[in-house]
């Protein structure tokens, strides 16, 4: 799950640096006065969300099976921890 995440922190931070890039080089509109750090960050949110969903999915299937793995394991120990309970 960590690896996910950084590699998720990765692609936004990928992006956020190529647009800074493109908004400095004037090739993409500055915001409204001050606001071009929140304009670069609401583009950079929007850009790399579909990138991680598709750049990723290998990742997400892995991180997803580890999940389920980790829920059965620990319905098993829960029901063996009731039919202990039960039969004592």
């Amino acid at each position: 799950m960590l690896r996910y995440t950084l590699m998720r922190l990765g692609i936004f931070a990928g992006s956020f640096l190529v647009l800074w890039g493109l908004v400095y080089a004037r090739v993409l509109p500055r915001g409204l006065g001050d606001s071009n750090m929140l304009w670069v960050l609401v583009l950079s949110v929007v850009v790399s969300a579909p990138l991680s969903f598709v750049l990723l999915r290998k990742q997400r299937d892995e991180m997803s099976v580890e999940i389920v793995q980790k829920v059965d394991r620990a319905k098993g120990r829960f029901e063996a921890n009731r039919s202990a309970e039960d039969a004592a």
